[in-house]
């Protein structure tokens, strides 16, 4: 099992939340809405802590360098949050159409960020911290909520 193993799955688990909360959103079922976007934003938050406190500083140790990519990844996590904000406020408004527009850019990012991590940071992580123990799959079990049901 890699370091990172359980990272790409969490993010798919994100996904389906993400799709859950848009699809309420745009139907106005807001209180299904808020139930999936409070799922949502609880994971993703997990997700980048997970990365923020275990992932990050076991690579930047392993590699001696808190500049690149974790520096990169945590400014797009910021980015996130900040739209995260945005569609809360949309939440609670009741407003379909802030919710889409802050809902769209989150998407893009979420998929460019993805990419980024899956393709390029978790194979270096993967490669700079072999033979260490370093239970991520542990932490995000231990941090986030319970998975997405099917």
């Amino acid at each position: 099992m890699s370091t990172t193993q359980a990272l790409p799955e969490h993010h798919k688990n994100c996904d389906l939340l993400f799709a859950r909360a848009e699809e309420s959103a745009m139907a106005a079922r807001w209180p299904e809405c808020e139930e999936a976007f409070g799922r949502f934003r609880a994971e993703i938050g997990a997700h980048f802590e997970t990365e923020e406190q275990v992932l990050f500083p076991a690579f930047e140790a392993a590699t001696g360098s808190r500049l690149g990519p974790t520096q990169m990844m945590r400014l797009e996590h910021a980015q996130m949050n900040t739209l995260l904000g945005q569609i809360g406020q949309a939440v609670a408004a009741r407003d379909a159409d802030g919710f889409a527009g802050a809902a769209e850019t989150l998407l893009i990012l979420m998929q460019q960020h993805n990419m980024k991590e899956e393709n390029i940071l978790y194979p270096m992580c993967d490669q700079a911290l072999a033979g260490q123990t370093l239970a991520i799959g542990d932490e995000i079990a231990r941090r986030a909520a319970a998975p997405c049901p099917t």
